[in-house]
């Protein structure tokens, strides 16, 4: 819903899940991801349900658990009715890509990797971190990123930059060093789809599995 909105411009969600504003002509409401939000509430709602009707309880059958149908039921109804809208809707969707990075490069997300490239060159954490908001403002007092600096104002700034700097502030050279678990390096996004997939079988499987006994 965020991505979408005119702020973010990051996704365009098809018309046939989204409506105009009844105020605003230019508003395009992102209806389906709202309801589906709603309803992700109301299944936490019975979920703690749930979970207060069955604490507590000694072992074996109580009458409480008659209850427990009212939790159990409504939540399925409303995944058989819910799941299928976003799924086709998740297909519907059209991203930005040059609009998000563009945004990730001028919101300084890069900051960080500066701070620690700074560490590694043997700063201590406090000046590094102090020395990296320079150049923050430096770079938006002159409209400019952080790759788009000089080596020398680099340098004013503190003798440990090098040419090694603008490895450090490639957007695809930072998301390629972060190759740790759930990681954006592509191996580990690659890692983490695969793993995606294969639960996602393992699940249709047991369906079938269930479905047929």
């Amino acid at each position: 819903i965020l991505w979408s909105s005119a702020e973010f411009g990051f996704v365009e969600i098809a018309d046939a899940y989204t409506s105009g504003s009844s105020i605003m002509p230019q508003k395009k409401n992102a209806d389906a991801c709202e309801l589906i939000r709603a309803r992700a509430a109301r299944l936490a709602a019975n979920h703690n349900g749930l979970l207060n009707l069955m604490s507590g309880l000694p072992l074996a059958y109580n009458k409480d658990m008659q209850e427990d149908k009212h939790y159990v039921f409504d939540t399925a109804d409303t995944l058989l009715l819910t799941l299928p809208v976003a799924a086709a809707m998740v297909r519907t969707l059209e991203f930005d890509t040059e609009a998000m990075r563009r945004a990730a490069v001028e919101s300084f997300t890069l900051a960080t990797e500066v701070a620690d490239y700074l560490v590694e060159k043997g700063l201590p954490f406090r000046e590094a971190h102090h020395v990296t908001g320079r150049l923050v403002r430096l770079c938006i007092d002159s409209g400019r990123t952080l790759d788009q600096l000089e080596l020398d104002e680099l340098r004013q700034a503190a003798d440990a930059f090098g040419e090694d700097y603008f490895q450090v502030v490639d957007l695809e050279a930072s998301l390629a060093r972060k190759q740790s678990p759930g990681g954006t390096a592509p191996g580990s996004v690659a890692q983490a789809l695969t793993a995606a997939r294969e639960r996602l079988e393992g699940m249709e499987a047991a369906a079938a599995a269930l479905a047929s006994a």
